[in-house]
Parts: C-alpha cells; sequence; structure tokens
C-alpha cells in the first residue's frame, strides 16, 4: 500500500506547518490559556478564508470535497504546534452530524456559516452514565405539540462554552444504551433552558458542562427522521477518533523534536548529554513508537471513510490503541529525557505531554477501543 503524499498534499503540509509556526506558535497557546474563550475567532476566519474548514466538506454545500486524509495532514501540524481552535469539534463532530442528518435548508443555516468562519460549533453527545457509547442517552425530547422539550444533561462538550450552535443528542423513544431512538436537535446558544457551564480540561483548553432544563425548540430543529441517529454518531466517534491519532501524531513528533534538540545542547560532565549511549537508545526507541503510531494513523485516515463499518471501526480502533501505547512512552520519555526542567509548567514540553493525555481520552480511551479490536469479526 503506498502511503507517500501527492505533490498536493505535500504542498498542503507545507503550507499549513508554515502558516501554524507563524501565527499560532506555542507561545500563542500559553497565553489563550486564560482566555475565556481559549482560542481566537480572527484566526477561526482566516482558517475559512485559506479554504481549511470546507476541506472535510462535499462541494454540494460549498466545501471543497477533500479526503480525510487531507484532513489528518491539517490535524498533524495543528497538533504539531498545539493550535486550540475547535477544528475537530466543529467541522468534524457537529459539522458531520448536520451534513449526514440534516435537510438543504439545515445545510445553508447552519454549514454555510462556519464554512464562512462565521460561527463554531459543538456536539452535545456525552453522558456520565455513559462511557464512550453515544447510545448511552438519558437525556429526554418530549414531543410538545410542533415542538420538543429537552431535559437532561451532557459532560464535556468540547467547544461547548464558546459554540454559537450545539448540536444537542436526545432520546426520543426507548432506554438509554438502545440504538433506536435517539435524535439530534440544532440549539442555537441562546436558546431558553439551555445552561452552559465553562470547564477547563487538563491541557489549557476548555469544554462545557451542559445541562437542558425544559428547553424548547422548534420541529424544524431537529436534524433527519426522529429516532435515527444512532449510526451518524457511531460514524463521529470515529471520525473523531481517526482526528485524535491524526493530531497526537503530531504532538508525538513535535516532542521528539523537541527533545532530541535538548539532547543535542543540554551538557553534564562538561558533554552533551546526546553523546551517552543509553540516551540515545532512549531516544531511537521515541522514534520507533512514532513511526507505529504514523502508520496505523494513516490506515485509520484511510479506512474511516470506508462504507463497511467493520472495517472502519478495525483500523481505527487499532490506531487508538497504538496512540495511546505510543503516545504515553513518547510523551512519559520526554519529561524524563529533559530532567528536572520537564516537569515545570515553564517548559513547553509538559504542554505536549497534557494534550496526549486528553488526546487519549477523547472519543474512547486504550480500555474501549481495545475491547472494540477484539470484538471485531475476523476475532
Amino acid at each position: 500500500m503506498n502511503f507517500d503524499l501527492t505533490p498536493d498534499q505535500k504542498l498542503l503540509e507545507s503550507t499549513v506547518a508554515s502558516f501554524v509556526k507563524k501565527e499560532s506558535p506555542v507561545t500563542r497557546f500559553r497565553a489563550l490559556r486564560e482566555d475565556p474563550i481559549g482560542w481566537s475567532k480572527s484566526l477561526w476566519k482566516t482558517m475559512a478564508e485559506l479554504g481549511w474548514i470546507g476541506l472535510a466538506f462535499p462541494e454540494s454545500v460549498g466545501g471543497l470535497g477533500g479526503s480525510f486524509v487531507d484532513v489528518a495532514i491539517l490535524l498533524e501540524q495543528f497538533g504539531a504546534g498545539l493550535l486550540p481552535e475547535p477544528y475537530v469539534a466543529s467541522v468534524l463532530s457537529a459539522g458531520t452530524a448536520i451534513l449526514r442528518a440534516g435537510s438543504a435548508e439545515q445545510h445553508e443555516a447552519f454549514l454555510a456559516p462556519l464554512l464562512a468562519g462565521d460561527t463554531s460549533l459543538a456536539l452535545a453527545w456525552a453522558e456520565r452514565g455513559g462511557r464512550y457509547d453515544p447510545t448511552w442517552v438519558e437525556t429526554t425530547a418530549t414531543k410538545k405539540g410542533d415542538d420538543y422539550v429537552l431535559q437532561g444533561e451532557k459532560i464535556f462538550v468540547q467547544n461547548g462554552h464558546a459554540a454559537d450552535v450545539i448540536v444537542v443528542s436526545a432520546r426520543t423513544s426507548g432506554a438509554p444504551g438502545d440504538s433506536d431512538g435517539i435524535s439530534l436537535f440544532v440549539l442555537p446558544r441562546e436558546t431558553e433552558g439551555l445552561r452552559i457551564t465553562p470547564v477547563k480540561t487538563m491541557d489549557g483548553q476548555m469544554a462545557a458542562m451542559i445541562k437542558l432544563e425544559r428547553a424548547i425548540v422548534p420541529g424544524a430543529s431537529r436534524l433527519g427522521p426522529e429516532g435515527a441517529a444512532a449510526p451518524v454518531l457511531d460514524e463521529i466517534m470515529d471520525l473523531g477518533a481517526a482526528a485524535a491519532c491524526a493530531e497526537g501524531l503530531g504532538v508525538m513528533r513535535a516532542a521528539l523534536a523537541m527533545t532530541v534538540d535538548y539532547l543535542k545542547t543540554r551538557e553534564q560532565f562538561g558533554v552533551k548529554i546526546g553523546t551517552f549511549q543509553a540516551l540515545q537508545h532512549r531516544a531511537v526507541d521515541m522514534f520507533v513508537r512514532t513511526e507505529l503510531a504514523k502508520s496505523t494513523s494513516i490506515l485509520a485516515s484511510i479506512k474511516v471513510s470506508d462504507p463497511d463499518p467493520a472495517e472502519r471501526r478495525f483500523a481505527v480502533s487499532a490506531a487508538k490503541v497504538e496512540l495511546a501505547i505510543c503516545g504515553r512512552y513518547v510523551s512519559q520519555q520526554a519529561i524524563q529525557l529533559h530532567g528536572g526542567i520537564g516537569i515545570t509548567d515553564e517548559h513547553d514540553i509538559g504542554l505536549y505531554f497534557k494534550r496526549m493525555h486528553v488526546l487519549n481520552a477523547l472519543f474512547g480511551d486504550e480500555e474501549h477501543h481495545l475491547a472494540r479490536f477484539a470484538a471485531q469479526p475476523a476475532f
């Protein structure tokens, strides 16, 4: 299988890398940790003008019709620079939900402003009892005339603190864990009864805890047929997991490069510590783990669009497990090889360590994906 990038993809890679290095160095992320939004709306607009937000969407809705491999190229460079803009939350999660389940009118109403960089979105799917299961929906949507009354709670909603529009999963029938009976609703931020509480995550970014207290939404806010949203959510979970692998690869490569540079400059006993063979071996092990994660991430990026759900799940879960194993190893070794300075907040390597741990937990952790991988028909 040929994993080489095309000339256009190589150009995209170099363009994004240059942009991130110039417009969003790690110093920018440090400053944004204290910002109430945590990312820049002006930079988000610039990303839209460059076509990056539209890259993941088909031309029929105003996008560029790119593949997920193209999107993964973006995400890897975003990870290398710790770019905090809500690409996964807005584009791959909520954007995909509207694209897959919404009508042409809903595409125009919600995707067009997103593609222009005028709005950001969020997908509220996780609940306290679910543990990575998008079908575990206790939030209810009760029909009342032409409207629905939403009642429930969603946790750790990515970009929920800043999103202009939030897509919410709610149960219109059935019990938690049932695939049937889940519907998606589009709620503007100002919806009465929608309570948003911003929270900080361990990597310095932001999310939200959301409560729906008898929030009344019109029937026109429902995406697609009533009770038929489970397959859409299942696809989004795999898109998110593949995205985490791509971004995690960028985090690993940046952490490895920083560590090798440190080994080449730090002196101990009058010599560069990079001359010590034991430390060279550990750096080589970091490189090997990074390359392993790269291979599985590329395969996941290819297979995440496969029409066969089994093929998609097999590749995505394999990549997510490798991200957990390899990413944890690389980030831990990076901290140790930096020594005492590596555990201080002032040094950037700790920021990459924290981001890696968050990526490992997003859209299914190691335990979740290992169990799902083992449950695939081939095994």
